[in-house]
């Protein structure tokens, strides 16, 4: 079994740590390793089959950041431990500089100032690399290159973001991007004309079979066919589904009867997506087939049964209507899930085996849910977040992007209860405000990516029931948050 160990100084770090359990170790091409952590004193102990070289990726406290994952450069195994902290400061190090000469080589014109913060870093990493026979000294140096080299990803990102949006607003007059919210299990209102329709050009509307179907043979369409009327007669365009969510818990309760019976199960599947899609054809021209196919879940499905019972309903859905496209939702696209050693397929490999089948995949949405303890992704810099849509955008389809995050630590009685809000938060603790310049640091980002046709945000309100805790755009007492008038803010600010 291959062991990589690394030193945490100080050792106080490893205290009420609630992300070092997703740490994980991923290959120089990026595929993630089965990894177990374990912690003995001061050290953290990465065991793993493999014994090849690899990258540390770790949620890790940096100032002004929180605590987001940062990687180490791809390291060798041996026997004496790494310190921790000067290696996740080479890391980013790399990953900065590495993006620099990528973006610098497409002709992009790099700020002034990003130069100097950038030097700074590697003269600190340097000075804690002669110094790491003093482990703490080493280990304090190095956390200030890492917190300057992230300050130096963000004026490199920011300028990207600039300069792409500009070439794209000269290309277009109008964002080739649909701006949407996931309308939930929510009655339309009255006041969703100004809410909505001044902020959003489409809405995603769930037709959830555990909604639709709670009991066999027992249907209420009502909600998702006011939500379709409305949309109708709002002008917004729609996207319907995810229609089977493969997630725990995702798929009506009753279907557990037949999970040992993949062919009666795979007609019960087919059945409802036949179903849904004629009874809104030509109406939702979009549709969300399945979500979490990748990380599954639902029925114990193996990942061999998932990519059959997804490519079959799309085949399905094309044959009742042949015009539509067709999505699937993939979570956790940075593929952290696989360390827990139940994948052999990481996101885009389960993506791609459903594109060479021929089954007539149109797009993939990438489920972005962060600052959530028991689900999700674990918080990143907007660097990582551009990298992701880059890696996702080599699959030359279009992609659509949901995005999720709390707005408060606070419990929330009609969330998921096994859906947990991280204290930690993003820069700081979740809050309205954190939640919307969350929003605003990873909207442009997505605006300017040509690869992205769709962003949405995950729930419009916390009010009905839903999955992720806080996440909503309006609370439950009906008062809209900030985050929603940062999207026309952003939009304004950026595209006008």
């Amino acid at each position: 079994m291959g062991v990589m160990r690394f030193e945490v100084h100080p050792a106080s770090l490893l205290d009420e740590w609630p992300e070092l359990h997703r740490a994980y170790i991923s290959g120089f091409d990026g595929r993630v390793f089965p990894t177990r952590i374990e912690v003995e004193g001061n050290v953290i102990a990465c065991r793993r089959q493999a014994g090849d070289s690899g990258k540390l990726h770790i949620a890790w406290p940096v100032e002004g950041f929180g605590r987001p994952v940062v990687t180490t450069s791809c390291l060798r195994e041996q026997d004496e431990a790494y310190n921790l902290t000067v290696e996740l400061a080479r890391g980013k190090i790399c990953q900065v500089r590495n993006q620099l000469a990528t973006w610098e080589g497409v002709g992009m014109k790099i700020p002034d100032e990003f130069f100097p913060i950038h030097k700074e870093s590697h003269k600190l990493f340097a000075q804690a690399v002669c110094l790491q026979g003093d482990a703490a000294k080493s280990s304090e140096l190095a956390s200030q290159a890492i917190v300057k080299s992230c300050k130096a990803a963000e004026l490199l990102v920011d300028a990207y973001i600039e300069q792409r949006l500009a070439v794209r607003r000269h290309r277009s007059q109008q964002l080739p991007a649909s701006l949407g919210c996931n309308l939930g299990n929510t009655v339309p209102g009255n006041e969703w004309p100004s809410q909505i329709c001044t902020k959003f050009t489409a809405a995603s509307i769930p037709v959830s079979w555990k909604h639709v179907e709670p009991a066999e043979g027992e249907y209420f369409w009502e909600l998702y066919d006011e939500q379709v009327d409305w949309c109708t007669e709002n002008k917004m365009l729609m996207r319907g589904g995810p229609l089977l969510d493969m997630s725990p818990g995702g798929l009506p309760a009753w279907l557990s009867q037949w999970e040992h019976d993949f062919f009666n199960l795979q007609s019960f599947l087919c059945d409802y997506v036949e179903t849904a899609i004629s009874r809104y054809l030509g109406k939702i021209r979009t549709w969300e087939i399945s979500s979490r196919v990748n990380t599954g879940g639902a029925l114990q499905l193996n990942e061999e049964n998932r990519l059959t019972l997804v490519a079959r309903t799309l085949e399905v859905a094309r044959q009742v209507d042949e015009e539509a496209k067709l999505l699937i939702r993939v979570d956790q696209p940075w593929g952290e899930y696989q360390a827990r050693g139940q994948h052999r397929l990481s996101p885009a490999q389960f993506i791609d085996a459903l594109l060479r089948c021929g089954v007539g995949l149109s797009g993939v949405n990438l489920e972005v849910a962060v600052g959530y303890s028991s689900r999700g992704s674990a918080s990143r810099d907007v660097l990582d977040f551009s990298r992701m849509i880059d890696q996702w955008s080599t699959l030359e389809i279009p992609l659509h992007v949901t995005l999720i995050a709390p707005s408060a630590t606070t419990a929330d009685e009609h969330a998921d209860a096994d859906v947990q809000v991280d204290p930690a938060g993003w820069k700081s603790a979740w809050s309205q405000q954190m939640q919307a310049e969350w929003l605003d640091a990873h909207l442009p980002l997505l605006m300017a990516k040509q690869s992205v046709v769709g962003i949405f945000w995950g729930n419009l309100s916390d009010a009905g029931p839903h999955e992720y805790p806080n996440s909503g755009l309006i609370s439950a007492d009906g008062t809209p948050k900030q985050t929603l008038a940062q999207f026309a803010d952003t939009r304004a600010q950026h595209w006008s």
